[in-house]
């Protein structure tokens, strides 16, 4: 247990912090599995969606929730596998 004022601060704000970057990145694999879906099926809204996601992983790596390199694979992995699609 902490017993500065300070430590004990940083593990209630670490443990909000923690609760609010899972939500957000359950929310991206949710999109990123909704996205692979819709394109595997070759829905209509595949473009839309691909978009939407390469949006919100953009937005969790500027605020830190995930590392930018890790943010640009992923974004790249999505429009390498839409791609692959549009050609077939």
């Amino acid at each position: 247990m902490p017993n500065i004022k300070s430590a004990k601060k940083r593990v209630k704000t670490n443990a909000r912090d923690e609760v609010r970057n899972r939500a957000a990145k359950a929310t991206m694999r949710s999109a990123i599995k909704r996205t692979n879906a819709a394109i595997a099926a070759d829905a209509e809204t595949k473009g839309v969606l691909v978009h939407d996601t390469q949006s919100l992983i953009g937005r969790l790596s500027k605020r830190g929730i995930i590392h930018k390199s890790k943010a640009s694979r992923l974004q790249s992995r999505l429009m390498k596998r839409a791609n692959k699609a549009a050609e077939a």
